[in-house]
């Protein structure tokens, strides 16, 4: 069965030109030139991946791409955003609306079919156990569950998005070392952006709102500031220390 993607741009040059080079690669692909069908296409088909313009009538995509990542039933399906906004505060403002990943248009379709394969591997979980050396997936009050794309911290479920999940498993193997940003862009993102650097900081960011009692004074996911980040996970004493702080958070959070 061909996977399916789902198209949402209102560019009908763009749309005939990506739909066209989808299909000739393989994909099943349904296309939407507004937020609003968009949304109506994205609960019909539940597609495998939705490429989301920015630019949208009705229903512009930063809006859209909330909306979806609120709704159970989309919540999960990986989204790239293709458009002509560029800046870096233009893709930490996707990045935090819920995008998977961001390409700058103009762009080439080969670079395009890169980033969709990337996103498509990670969601079917591809990368766990694919280096063939024994992977850490439980470590001091921390265990990652793939199935649910989740982390238990310190006895206590914490949802993650794909990118989240990743990063943090990348991490976790690695614990107690620092992780070179291009290592983390390698094996987190499936590619070699140019020192896209920022894109791992807004993640490291909603990593750290998850997960640390403090964001603004990390003590579990550090920055080495010129070499990288490293997780740095209680032990021993240091658990009892630490259970509490994260288990108030935790409980401030729910009510």
């Amino acid at each position: 069965m061909k996977p399916c993607i789902l198209l949402i741009e209102d560019d009908k040059d763009m749309r005939e030109l990506v739909g066209g080079h989808l299909e000739h690669t393989g994909f099943d692909v349904q296309v939407a030139e507004d937020g609003i069908k968009g949304q109506a296409l994205a609960l019909q088909y539940k597609p495998d991946l939705i490429l989301l313009d920015l630019m949208l009538p009705n229903v512009d995509g930063l809006t859209l791409c909330q909306r979806l990542r609120r709704d159970e039933r989309t919540s999960s399906i990986p989204i790239l955003m293709i458009t002509a906004l560029g800046a870096t505060k233009d893709k930490v403002t996707g990045f935090n609306s819920g995008a998977d990943d961001y390409l700058t248009k103009p762009f080439d379709l080969e670079e395009l079919h890169v980033r969709i394969k990337a996103l498509l591997r990670r969601t079917n979980r591809a990368p766990l156990g694919s280096t063939g050396h024994p992977e850490i997936l439980s470590y001091g009050p921390m265990t990652l569950v793939p199935e649910r794309f989740e982390a238990i911290w310190f006895e206590c479920p914490v949802r993650l998005t794909h990118l989240e999940f990743e990063l943090l498993h990348c991490l976790l193997q690695r614990h107690g070392q620092t992780v070179a940003p291009s290592l983390i862009l390698k094996e987190v993102w499936g590619y070699e952006p140019d020192d896209d650097i920022e894109t791992i900081r807004v993640h490291v960011r909603h990593l750290r709102t998850k997960l640390e009692p403090e964001p603004r004074k990390p003590r579990f996911i550090k920055t080495v500031y010129g070499a990288g980040y490293c997780l740095e996970l209680p032990k021993g004493e240091q658990i009892k220390q630490f259970r509490e702080l994260v288990l108030n958070k935790v409980s401030q959070k729910e009510t």
